[in-house]
């Protein structure tokens, strides 16, 4: 333990590129506003780490919130409209109450606006990059949100955890910290099983999925403690440690970065996926799945082998070339992403057989592989 938890206090220490998420209800300190005592007290932990020599990009939620509450409204809006109006208003009173606290300190911010479309696209993904990353040699801090007058799943998901995860991949950052109103991971659900325990480091290749068991059918895990978790593993299938702590508690995001015990601190997994590998995995939306068989995927798991039709036995939904698609493994559980080289219909007429087959059955052949190797990546 003493090994990790060195492990820990060097990896926080070597980070200089950090992406911060805080949720609505760190936000509005358990009420229905938004704190200006709250912003005003992040703005200056942000800052702390900027005058240590590092790099801060801010992922913040609240714009619902401060919308409702601008609009007067009794409660937050339930229908996708009134929550698409409320964000509309709220994201300018949320801007400008950041605006207020950082001008304080001299300090410029700037506003990004966001929706997976950006991350899935990947000429727009590398604008959002170039942009960010300009913003940070100018010494403005970046503050970035969904786009939640426009991005209507995101907002029916509630999921700026996972939009910071992908920002990590998005600036190249080396850690990602989620500030909420809960201490960390636990060992349970804290609600239900008095005895659980705060899990104060999380091995993100063995612990993970019994972790996230734990969480499966609790109300922490319904688009709370599960998204942080899934943030986190994706943080870690990026190289990127991650921290899961409470960001109402005075102090956290300082105590985090002198490499103290608070919260979870999730490890990173060996290695860092390429740019272009991390997109494909992560960034882009699956538009179906194919079903392989044992053989097809010992081949892609174990040897690094291109996906052939052969090993394919099921097609799910509607594609074309080149999009995104989920590989299933016999028991339909995903293990692998990647982009088909040869849309739905063509690989339904040809899966089960051998590439020398292909000409003859559709009259032409792409290529041998339905995805090659450098466009397929195991999860």
């Amino acid at each position: 333990m003493k090994q990790k938890v060195a492990e820990r206090f060097q990896l926080i220490q070597k980070s200089r590129r950090i992406v911060v998420k805080v949720g609505t209800k760190v936000l509005t300190a358990g009420t229905r506003r938004i704190s200006r005592r709250v912003v005003h007290g992040l703005a200056e932990d942000l800052l702390q780490l900027r005058k240590g020599g590092r790099e801060v990009v801010l992922v913040s939620s609240g714009a619902i919130a401060a919308g409702s509450e601008r609009l007067r409204l009794k409660e937050y809006p339930r229908t996708i409209p009134g929550k698409q109006a409320a964000a509309a208003v709220g994201q300018c009173h949320l801007m400008d109450l950041y605006m207020e606290a950082f001008a304080r300190h001299r300090v410029k911010v700037g506003q990004i606006l966001l929706t997976h479309a950006d991350f899935s696209n990947r000429s727009r993904f590398l604008n959002a990059r170039g942009a960010t990353l300009t913003l940070l040699e100018q010494g403005i801090l970046p503050i970035v949100n969904e786009n939640d007058t426009v991005s209507v799943e995101e907002i029916k998901f509630g999921d700026n955890d996972n939009l910071a995860a992908l920002f990590t991949s998005l600036v190249g950052a080396d850690l990602l910290v989620i500030l909420s109103d809960i201490d960390g991971i636990y060992s349970a659900d804290p609600r239900r099983e008095k005895g659980a325990e705060l899990i104060p480091l999380l091995n993100m290749n063995q612990e993970i999925a019994s972790v996230a068991g734990e969480y499966r059918d609790s109300p922490l895990g319904k688009g709370g403690i599960q998204s942080k978790l899934e943030a986190a593993d994706k943080a870690a299938r990026f190289g990127v440690p991650a921290v899961i702590a409470n960001g109402r508690k005075k102090g956290t995001l300082p105590r985090i970065m002198k490499g103290e015990e608070v919260g979870t601190f999730c490890l990173p997994k060996p290695g860092r996926l390429k740019s272009r590998k991390s997109w494909i995995a992560f960034h882009l939306k699956a538009s179906g799945a194919l079903v392989v068989d044992s053989g097809a995927e010992a081949a892609l798991t174990e040897r690094g082998k291109s996906l052939l039709p052969s090993g394919i036995i099921a097609v799910e939904g509607e594609f074309e070339i080149g999009n995104s698609v989920r590989i299933l493994d016999e028991k339909h559980r995903e293990f692998a992403r990647g982009l088909v080289a040869y849309s739905s219909g063509e690989i339904r007429k040809i899966m089960g057989h051998k590439t020398t087959g292909i000409s003859r059955i559709l009259g032409y052949k792409y290529y041998d592989e339905v995805i090659h190797r450098d466009d397929l990546v195991v999860i």
